[in-house]
């Protein structure tokens, strides 16, 4: 059974969780962010069914975070890329990777990848940061605030928010 979609929901975690379909879709997309293109690379990568690399491809692609491209024909192949949208993903991506590195979910061998710097090879980890002064702001100091298309449903969820 197909469950419930987000349509209508004011939410933006809702929209980008429909627009990546589920836990295969994000798989897919952090192979695509790390260079992987074609479907056979893609499959391996993930071990998923044949049926269910295709049914999330064509997910990913009606969402506008992947393109198609040819790039050989008799046979016809293709190769997968992240549009500018999909490359916004690779910040959620980090932020799993970040949690689940903190966590320790791979086990005690390490992060089992890290995300560097290109210029000075130094370790990066995301943060949050005051969108004006640029000044790291911590976990515990930022609060949900109801922004201009919250709708009676979301703020009725800030009200149980315990500050």
């Amino acid at each position: 059974m197909k469950s419930k979609g987000f349509e209508g929901m004011a939410c933006s975690i809702a929209g980008v969780l429909d627009a990546v379909g589920d836990r295969w879709g994000m798989l897919i997309l952090r192979d695509l962010s790390l260079g992987l293109k074609r479907y056979d690379d893609l499959r391996r990568s993930t071990d998923v069914t044949h049926a269910t690399l295709s049914s999330r491809l064509k997910h990913l692609e009606q969402s506008g975070l992947i393109e198609r491209r040819q790039y050989q024909t008799r046979p016809d192949r293709f190769e997968y890329l992240l549009t500018r949208k999909g490359r916004d993903i690779i910040l959620v991506l980090q932020a799993l990777a970040q949690v689940g590195d903190k966590w320790a979910i791979t086990g005690d061998a390490g992060p089992p990848l890290r995300f560097v710097d290109r210029n000075s090879g130094r370790s990066v980890k995301l943060a949050v940061v005051d969108e004006k002064s640029s000044e790291r702001v911590r976990s515990r100091d930022v609060r949900p605030q109801a922004g201009p298309g919250a709708d009676d449903l979301v703020r009725w969820r800030l009200t149980k928010f315990d500050a």
